[in-house]
């Protein structure tokens, strides 16, 4: 720990939740942070070492020189990558250290990596469980794991809002990935079934049909928050949905409506990039529902 008896934190990869993490931990009277990301030698980059100037995050010369010094060295990659990530920092991390693994990915998948990092570091399964905006370093974890008991109190110093699920590697995860069928699957229901509403003309009906069945649920402000989301998140939601679909494979439950969720999650991340959708995104539920067939034959052409 440094002086100020606050632990100095580096994240490999250095994306949205990195850097939400790294603004509130900053705040929170965290001084000494580094950080890496394979983006950051590269012209592609700018946005990510612009980040990390402004809140004040040392950029490492590489992922080794980065992790050098911290307490805790947080992951936040991509799915794909989590494990070879891992693996491949065994050479320099330290059994002092923690290493929080809070990526979206399988419980298996954290297992996994959890045995090929065995002895060389403190690995702990870090379950995100809300957006990181706008509550950043406070937004909900689970953390799960041999190390779990150790790890929370120093984040709670931190106000961070710390939950535990348990002394196994996986039980983080596998909340998180259960529970995104759930909340991932209602995006995508609630996207198609208003974009056939609109197109029938019946919304203000289905409005109030659904009202009546299930009174407690805000409906418009709903399909609006999940019509923003897929559209600015929809393909790395529909890559955690992957994750899912392993989680449930894992499990011996066939992916059926989760697989849908993927492909519907997906579609609406590519229509995200089109002008028709971005324009419409901060104009409400009806000019995204309005925008996605422009969107659609943008991409036609």
């Amino acid at each position: 720990m440094n002086r100020l008896n606050t632990p100095a934190v580096c994240f490999i990869g250095f994306g949205e939740a990195g850097q939400a993490f790294a603004s509130g931990l900053r705040e929170a009277g965290v001084s000494q942070m580094s950080a890496w990301d394979i983006l950051f030698p590269e012209p592609a980059g700018e946005k990510l070492r612009a980040a990390a100037g402004e809140i004040g995050v040392r950029m490492g010369t590489s992922a080794q020189e980065a992790v050098s010094g911290a307490d805790i060295v947080l992951a936040a990659v991509t799915a794909a990558s989590s494990f070879d990530v891992a693996k491949s920092a065994i050479q320099y991390l330290r059994p002092d250290q923690f290493y929080l693994d809070i990526n979206s990915v399988s419980p298996g998948r954290k297992q996994q990596t959890a045995q090929a990092v065995n002895e060389s570091v403190r690995y702990v399964d870090v379950a995100v469980m809300a957006p990181v905006h706008p509550a950043r370093h406070k937004t909900p974890v689970l953390l799960a794991g041999p190390y779990a008991e150790a790890l929370a109190p120093v984040l709670q110093a931190l106000d961070m809002n710390v939950g535990i699920a348990g002394d196994k590697v996986g039980s983080a995860a596998a909340i998180k990935m259960v529970r995104s069928v759930m909340i991932k699957g209602l995006e995508a229901l609630t996207t198609e079934c208003f974009l056939a509403a609109t197109r029938a003309g019946v919304e203000p009906q289905i409005f109030a049909s659904l009202s009546k069945s299930f009174p407690g649920l805000d409906w418009p402000e709903m399909v609006e928050y999940n019509l923003e989301r897929m559209a600015n998140h929809g393909i790395r939601r529909a890559h955690e949905m992957e994750e899912v679909a392993r989680t449930l494979h894992e499990l011996g439950i066939e992916p059926h409506m989760t697989s849908g969720t993927i492909t519907r999650q997906y579609e609406m991340g590519e229509l995200g990039k089109t002008e028709p959708m971005q324009s419409s995104v901060a104009k409400g539920r009806l000019a995204m529902l309005d925008a996605i067939p422009r969107a659609e034959e943008h991409k036609k052409d």
